[in-house]
């Protein structure tokens, strides 16, 4: 199942969908097209994706004839995300400019939605049913492209030493964590003291 099969499946209207009829397409000429979503429509991506914010996206580019009845996608798709830093919880903004390159290739049984591949698996293949979701490419392309761990610049994450608490450390003494434990163990099994 490809990652635009898996959004529509968890919603059978999703937040971003600019659909096109296959049947409207010219088989002698290029379909230019150029989508922007609506404020809400990016709110509610950046809800799904679980980021702040995504503004300025813009999807645009051309859909051409391809081998056996196939179509050939090809565009470009710009976006702004906000996201929390991992590290610091500040703001970080992520601008993505990728290219987006799906072929739609018919398939052998119409009421089928697999299309069996070999071991040259091509992930730009999608299968041709009777309409192509402009979005729904868009929304796909996005998400795999959001970083996963977003960092502000210089942010890292301190470096951590874990030790068994029977364990010294350079100087020779208790790691400072299991040092006061020691201590309080020490004092509690010894009142009088």
């Amino acid at each position: 199942m490809t990652m635009a099969e898996t959004i529509k499946t968890q919603n059978p209207t999703p937040e971003f969908s600019r659909t096109l009829k296959v049947s409207s397409l010219n088989n002698t000429a290029d379909f230019e097209f150029d989508e922007v979503p609506t404020e809400n429509e990016t709110d509610e991506m950046a809800t799904l994706f679980d980021v702040v914010s995504i503004r300025k996206m813009r999807f645009a580019g051309s859909i051409s004839p391809h081998e056996d009845a196939g179509w050939l996608l090809e565009g470009k798709l710009g976006a702004t995300v906000s996201q929390n830093c991992v590290v610091t919880l500040e703001r970080v903004r992520t601008r993505l400019d990728l290219d987006v390159r799906r072929i739609f290739t018919p398939m052998a049984d119409p009421d089928e939605n697999e299309i069996t591949l070999d071991a040259s698996h091509n992930d730009e293949l999608e299968p041709l049913g009777k309409e192509i979701d402009l979005g729904l490419v868009a929304m796909e392309a996005l998400v795999l492209a959001i970083p996963e761990y977003p960092r502000v610049e210089g942010a890292e994450l301190p470096e951590s030493v874990f030790s068994p608490p029977d364990t010294a450390d350079i100087e020779g003494e208790a790691p400072k964590a299991f040092a006061s434990l020691a201590a309080l163990k020490e004092k509690l099994s010894n009142p009088d003291e």
